[in-house]
C-alpha cells in the first residue's frame, strides 16, 4: 500500500530534541543491543530504498471502558538500522507528555525491512508521525500495589518520510535556490538573521498536502519558498523560488502560510526577516 508523508523543514532553524521514557506496560521490549549505534547512515533517495514496516498489533483497552483519554499526534526521527531495528528515537519538539512516551515506546517496538543499497541492507535516516489514541489507567499488581499506566483504545496510525537536519537542508537547498530573489529581500530593508539577529523559531508545524494528479503520476522532490516573517511572528509574501510542480507549489505556499513564529530578535526588538522553507514531498511505501 502506498502512503504519502510531506514533512516541511525550515532551513536554519534547528529544533531541540530529548529522550522518552517507558510509557506502559503493554508494548514488547527492544533487544538489548539496540542502543549501539550504526556504522553510517544514508538518506533514502534514488539509489537508497527506504525500509518497510512490519505488521504490530498492540493489545487495546476496550474505548468505552476509558475515562481518562489522551489522544495526540507526535513526530518523531530515528535511524533504521542495517537489521531493521529503530534507534537514536527522538521527538521534533519534546514536551514530556504520555502520549509522546507511548509514541516513543511504540517505534521503539517497530520493526522493518530494512533500507537496501543496490541490494545490501543499510542504516538510514527516517521520520515519522504517530498517531495515539489511548487512555490513563490503573494497574495492580501482585503485591495489590496500584500504578498509572497508559493503555491503547485503538491500533497506532505511523506515517514515516524522510526529514533533514538544518545542516542537510542548507547544504542541498543552496546551489539550487535562486539567491538573488532571496537577496533582494534583504536589499528592501529587513534584516539578515545572524550575528545581533536570532533566526525567527516555528511554533508549529503544517504538513503540505498532496494533490492527486501529484500522486496519480508519482512526482516527488522538493520545493523551496521564500517568506518573509514579520515582527508578530506571521508569514508574509511566500513565494516559489525552486519550483517542483505547479500544483504542488500551491500546496507547499498554502502550507508554509499556516505557519507561526516566535519573530527574530535584534537588541532585544522583534524584526521581520526573510527565510527560506524546504518543503519535501515524498511518496512512501510501507
Amino acid at each position: 500500500m502506498r502512503v504519502l508523508r510531506v514533512l516541511g523543514l525550515l532551513i536554519g532553524l534547528g529544533a531541540s530534541v530529548a529522550g522518552g521514557q517507558q510509557a506502559g506496560s503493554q508494548a514488547p521490549t527492544p533487544p538489548a543491543d539496540a542502543t549501539s549505534p550504526p556504522a553510517k547512515v544514508y538518506d533514502v533517495g534514488p539509489e537508497v530504498t527506504a525500509p518497510e514496516l512490519l505488521p504490530t498489533m498492540w493489545e487495546l483497552m476496550p474505548p468505552d471502558a476509558c475515562k481518562d483519554e489522551k489522544d495526540g499526534t507526535v513526530t518523531l526521527s530515528l535511524v533504521v538500522d542495517a537489521g531493521g531495528v529503530p534507534r537514536d528515537i527522538k521527538p521534533g519538539h519534546p514536551d514530556g507528555t504520555t502520549v509522546e512516551r507511548m509514541a516513543l515506546r511504540i517505534v521503539g517496538a517497530d520493526r522493518f525491512h530494512p533500507a537496501a543499497l543496490k541490494g545490501d541492507p543499510v542504516a538510514v535516516r527516517w521520520a515519522v508521525e504517530v498517531s495515539i489514541e489511548g487512555c490513563v489507567d490503573n494497574k495492580r499488581d501482585d503485591a495489590g500495589d496500584t500504578s498509572t499506566v497508559f493503555r491503547l483504545t485503538a491500533q497506532p496510525e505511523q506515517k514515516f518520510g524522510t526529514l533533514l537536519s538544518p545542516a542537510e537542508a542548507l547544504a542541498e537547498a543552496g546551489p539550487k535556490a535562486d539567491a538573488g530573489a532571496i537577496e533582494s529581500g534583504h536589499a528592501s530593508g529587513l534584516d539578515r538573521v545572524g550575528g545581533k539577529v536570532s533566526a525567527p523559531v516555528p511554533l508549529n508545524r503544517v504538513e503540505a498536502r498532496f494533490t492527486d494528479d501529484a500522486r496519480r503520476r508519482g512526482i516527488q522532490g522538493t520545493c523551496l519558498v521564500s517568506v518573509i516573517v514579520d515582527a508578530t511572528g506571521k508569514p508574509q509574501n511566500p513565494r516559489v523560488i525552486k519550483s517542483l510542480d505547479p500544483g504542488l507549489d500551491l500546496k507547499a505556499i498554502e502550507a508554509v502560510n499556516k505557519y507561526r513564529f516566535k519573530p527574530a530578535m535584534k537588541d532585544g526588538v522583534p524584526v521581520p526577516v526573510m527565510i527560506t522553507v524546504l518543503v519535501n514531498f515524498r511518496l512512501i511505501y510501507r
